[in-house]
């Protein structure tokens, strides 16, 4: 085993101070990032996709934000023809924590597959997991968000390369199931699909702030670029009022700081 360097307590102390440095260039960086990421312009989801919820009732895209503002999806892999879903993506699902603070900050988190809604419940279960999980088997939603692929994909693209691109890269084209991460926002009855997010940027899980930086109203702290996100959402989990269902009244007390 190869093992760092043993120093003094002074040496280590400066060799923790320069990277220190760089720790805090990379956060302003991903802050610099996550900014322009809500000043992404945003599409109107206009497609009736349908889903089957556990309870085999049938849902729409806007059911699934549960009546919050935002809604994330996770696009986890499982083909209607496995028997099990992806232990890749069973890795990333198990880090999300308790979904409750991103509740807080009025964004719904839910799991979407192409295989059959039984395949899913009995995988769910199996594995201890409890957060919504809905079936796109009988909808293009897989297909038309880049996940999922198969003959009736004339140019199959994931991560926003084409498979010529893939290729030239010495990778094979698209196909199969893929997985990733959409964020929608829902202003009323409409919704609209903000980001969305492929291969390695996937892994920004097991931290709300970091699920909440893909989201269109971020953090929702004042401090945070472009100004004016934060107005629009009730009191979060630290202010007066926390704990209300979406659409109460309530005045939001004010923000905290950024860190």
């Amino acid at each position: 085993m190869s093992l760092p360097e043993i120093v003094s307590r002074e040496q280590w102390t400066r060799a923790r101070t320069r990277l220190l440095e760089r720790e805090k260039a990379l956060t302003r960086a991903r802050d610099d990032v996550a900014a322009e990421r809500r000043r992404l312009p945003m599409v109107e989801v206009t497609q009736s996709y349908r889903f089957t919820a556990a309870d085999g009732g049938d849902r729409t895209l806007l059911d699934l934000f549960e009546g919050r503002r935002q809604l994330i999806v996770d696009h986890y892999m499982f083909d209607p023809a496995w028997d099990d879903g992806c232990m890749s993506c069973a890795g990333r699902v198990d880090q999300y924590g308790n979904i409750a603070h991103l509740h807080a900050r009025d964004t719904t988190l839910a799991v979407v597959s192409r295989a059959p809604i039984e395949k899913l419940e009995r995988w769910r279960h199996k594995m201890g997991w409890t957060f919504p999980w809905y079936s796109s088997f009988h909808s293009r939603f897989n297909f038309d968000y880049g996940v999922s692929f198969d003959a009736s994909v004339e140019a199959p693209a994931y991560n926003y390369r084409s498979a010529a691109e893939w290729q030239a890269r010495g990778m094979p084209a698209p196909q199969g199931e893929l997985h990733g991460t959409s964020a929608f926002l829902r202003d009323g009855e409409r919704v609209f699909h903000t980001y969305s997010t492929y291969g390695r940027g996937t892994e920004q899980v097991g931290g709300t702030h970091y699920y909440l930086d893909m989201t269109a109203l971020g953090r929702q702290e004042d401090w945070e670029e472009p100004e004016g996100r934060a107005e629009s959402v009730g009191p979060r989990a630290d202010q007066p009022g926390a704990g209300r269902t979406p659409g109460d009244s309530v005045a939001a007390g004010p923000a905290e700081a950024g860190g």
